[in-house]
């Protein structure tokens, strides 16, 4: 067997100076007192081949890596993708908004809250607003990034066409708003509609997808496909059982498909499916933005089987902080350092999953990682209160970590109560 090309561990690829060598043995089969030293014509004719057939000995590596999703890349990777049913998504297209008060009170001031839905003239194009924003009579115009609900390119629109505030939206969540009005406008055309999710993105997509239809992985999987959608876990039920059904005790939802093993034909079976999302995107249907609940609701459909019924339950989205105070070196660059350790905090805390905790140690590394950050003192995590009627945030002591329930999110917040890092010289 070949030390090289398709092996029992993969492809390896030959080298060039191991072509080069091969080249010079032929060269000297055929031809007697054949000259190849550095100056010879010859061997500069071999090299310039030896080279050529690296680059094909590459080729050949690219072309049997691209037969595998773990290890296809680009065009490769979508022609798998293709053939397993799932096309590679595209991305939300992104624009700034300008948001202008009118007919404002004297010294009150007007939140329009992060998830605001803008929207287009006909056809509908909805947008959330990224961020909150205040406005008063001093400053009556600001200016917002926003995102589209649905990716694709579709959401690119032209400049000035996100021209209001839903008005399904305004009367639910703007009431209070009273006299005054909102224009809004994008001066630039939105963008990134056209773009795809990356290679790393789609890859983990693709591993991840179910080969069957009848179970958990696939429901998991139909709820994971719909945008917005950040987790998903599914569990027989969730929140406590009910022992009272005839049933309990008797299916291992977490171990088998959906069979006759644990049910009869035409009995009902009942299963939760907790869905954490985005937080921009509504629960429920608001004007023209369809709510996760009825799309998750819609895409289980497809895959379920016939009398098991799913129970779509709302995760518990729990904002999370810090109040540290973190010493820095003479000369730092406050407000950069502030914003990079805010990136690391949002890219950390987002690889989280239902139910995982904020680690103490994670959060450290976090600020000790940035250049320029000496120490960090009196670091405490926070989270936002989840039961109605408090107001700040709940801190842990020093060490503590941050613990969530099987039910809840951690999402970082860079604005609110729940963040307050002071920086000092050292």
């Amino acid at each position: 067997m070949s030390d090289f090309g398709v092996t029992d561990d993969g492809f390896v690829l030959k080298p060039v100076d191991r072509i080069l060598s091969e080249a010079f043995e032929r060269a000297r089969a055929v031809f007697d007192d054949i000259d190849l030293t550095e100056t010879s014509p010859l061997r500069k004719i071999l090299e310039v081949t030896a080279a050529e057939d690296g680059e094909l000995w590459k080729r050949m590596e690219d072309l049997y890596y691209g037969n595998f999703v773990s290890t296809a890349s680009g065009d490769n990777l979508d022609l798998l993708g293709e053939d397993m049913g799932l096309a590679r998504p595209h991305l939300p297209s992104t624009g700034t908004v300008r948001i202008t008060l009118d007919g404002g009170a004297p010294g009150r001031r007007y939140v329009v809250p992060e998830g605001t839905i803008l929207v287009t003239a006909a056809p509908v194009r909805a947008f959330a607003a990224t961020a909150a924003v205040t406005l008063d009579a001093t400053q009556q115009t600001t200016t917002v990034d926003v995102v589209a609900f649905e990716p694709g390119p579709d959401g690119n629109v032209a400049a000035g066409a996100i021209a209001a505030v839903d008005p399904t939206y305004r009367s639910t969540f703007l009431a209070d708003l009273g006299t005054a009005t909102l224009t809004v406008t994008n001066p630039k055309a939105t963008s990134g509609g056209d773009k795809v999710v990356p290679d790393d993105t789609y890859r983990a997509r693709l591993a991840g997808l179910a080969r069957n239809l009848w179970t958990v992985e696939s429901v998991a999987q139909a709820a994971l496909g719909v945008s917005g959608v950040l987790d998903v876990v599914l569990s027989d039920p969730l929140g406590g059982v009910d022992v009272s059904q005839s049933y309990f005790g008797t299916f291992a939802f977490d171990q088998r498909a959906f069979s006759s093993e644990a049910r009869r034909i035409g009995e009902p079976y009942f299963f939760n499916v907790l869905v954490a999302h985005d937080s921009r995107a509504p629960w429920r249907t608001i004007g023209p933005v369809q709510g996760i609940f009825e799309r998750v609701t819609a895409a289980v459909d497809t895959v379920r089987p016939v009398g098991v019924h799913p129970n779509i339950v709302e995760a518990i989205h729990v904002k999370v902080g810090v109040r540290a105070k973190v010493v820095v070196q003479p000369g730092s660059d406050g407000a950069a350092l502030l914003a990079s350790i805010r990136q690391r905090l949002a890219t950390d805390i987002s690889s989280l999953r239902l139910g995982g905790d904020v680690l103490y140690s994670q959060v450290v590394r976090a600020f000790v990682t940035q250049p320029g950050v000496v120490d960090v003192r009196q670091l405490h995590l926070r989270r936002s209160p989840v039961t109605s009627g408090q107001s700040v945030a709940i801190e842990a002591e020093v060490g503590e970590n941050l613990v969530m329930g099987p039910t809840e999110l951690a999402i970082f917040s860079a604005d609110g109560d729940v963040l307050d890092i002071a920086l000092v010289t050292s």
